[in-house]
């Protein structure tokens, strides 16, 4: 069998209508993933719509609005294959859906791509999306200049909107030096997937081969073990099997584990007897590895999806509350102190109350506007004290990251998203 190339996530990132889904769509197309003839009926369905050129964007459009205009795009095309990597293109193309996407999830991005229009340079978004990418974990940023076409190819032009970039760049504590700044025309193709003709100036690499230079992250296997359960069953002639997905340490048959908060916020203690992935016994499981085990000593009525999984040397932490870093997406008048949603974290849903908003942030920078503001609202970033309405399991960004996002939601929209950055114990 062929190893597995590494994978890796990737999303597209940056202001409003400066070229994104465009970038995507060359590249797929560029590269042979759509064909000449999705790619004509795409063409077709643009000019139908007044959008003519706007076809590579459509490729990457949601699917909310794919099933508005009737254009239908097998989401396959969000993997793509390189020499080295195997990717997975995050779509984010709405600012919302974007930080939505970022905290919430299995999409966490590895590697961001920064587009850039050469005309405009460093927009509202571009400085806040810079800040969320750095905020919420994604190690890696390349740049992509584009629409240089709108600018003659000028590379004095692309140099201006380089040195903008790397000074915001720097602020928010990116290393300039692995970062690359890529001259593109999305439309034209220049420098996505072929060289360009246009910019005999640049000599660096080309979007497609940059993805090659990005490095893999490693797996945080060092990190203390954390599984949340997904769900549990009970399997005749097995015994009770949680299932759940690795995120983070190893889990090794044999191993001394214990879920908590579980049984009244005890925690139950056991065994690993034994580990299934893709119905194979394995020995040990690795971070993102979707699991099945049994444990001996626990039983089906002891735990529960939203549980946490770690060794009994390095309990998961309960906590009674926490403080959070949160953006506000989509509430429909003002958050104030007392709101009760419901917090998504890893597997758990929980109402929690908002106790107090501590401060409120500039959610381009993080610099603090105002200390204990009456309210939040729409598009601003703040610290927040919330106080789970039962036991949860929450850990500090700065500990294990991958444990300590969550999305609010409330009547079935996501209201904000944001980070644990400290807590209280529960006792």
């Amino acid at each position: 069998m062929a190893k597995e190339k590494p994978h890796l996530n990737i999303v597209f990132v940056g202001h409003v209508d400066h070229g994104k889904s465009t970038t995507v769509g060359r590249l797929l197309y560029d590269s042979g993933i759509i064909d000449e003839q999705a790619l004509r009926k795409l063409k077709e369905k643009a000019k139908e719509l007044g959008k003519a050129g706007f076809e590579f964007a459509f490729v990457m459009d949601n699917l909310k609005e794919e099933r508005e205009r009737g254009v239908t795009i097998d989401l396959s095309y969000k993997k793509f294959i390189t020499p080295k990597y195997e990717y997975t293109i995050i779509d984010a193309p709405g600012h919302k859906d974007f930080i939505k996407n970022m905290i919430t999830g299995s999409s966490q991005a590895d590697i961001a791509f920064l587009v850039v229009a050469a005309g405009e340079g460093v927009m509202a978004q571009t400085k806040e999306h810079v800040w969320l990418c750095k905020t919420l974990g994604v190690g890696q940023m390349g740049v992509l200049i584009n629409k240089m076409d709108t600018v003659k190819y000028d590379e004095s032009k692309y140099k201006a909107v380089v040195d903008e970039l790397k000074k915001l760049l720097q602020t928010v504590g990116y290393k300039l030096d692995t970062v690359p700044f890529i001259p593109i025309s999305a439309y034209n193709g220049d420098n996505v997937f072929k060289k360009s003709e246009n910019m005999a100036w640049y000599k660096g690499p080309t979007v497609q081969e940059q993805l090659d230079l990005f490095k893999a992250p490693e797996k945080p296997t060092n990190l203390p073990l954390r599984l949340p359960i997904q769900d549990v069953y009970n399997i005749t002639g097995i015994g009770v099997v949680p299932v759940g997905r690795v995120e983070t340490g190893v889990m090794k048959v044999g191993d001394k584990v214990i879920i908590v908060p579980a049984r009244e916020g005890r925690g139950v203690t056991g065994e690993v007897k034994s580990i299934e992935m893709h119905h194979e016994q394995i020995q040990k499981a690795e971070p993102g590895d979707n699991v099945g085990f049994n444990v001996r000593g626990i039983g089906k009525k002891d735990i529960a999806r939203g549980d946490v999984l770690g060794h009994v040397d390095n309990v998961p932490t309960v906590v009674q509350e926490f403080t959070a870093q949160i953006v506000v997406l989509n509430h429909p008048t003002v958050l104030t102190p007392g709101y009760t949603p419901v917090f998504h974290i890893h597997t758990a849903q929980v109402a929690c109350q908002i106790t107090s908003i501590e401060k409120k942030l500039d959610p381009a920078t993080g610099a603090v506007l105002q200390e204990h503001p009456d309210f939040i609202k729409n598009g601003d970033a703040a610290i927040v004290k919330v106080k789970p309405s039962k036991p949860l399991v929450i850990e500090k960004q700065k500990d294990i990251p991958h444990m300590s996002r969550f999305a609010i939601r409330d009547a079935g929209s996501t209201v904000a998203a944001g980070m644990c950055i400290d807590y209280v114990k529960k006792q």
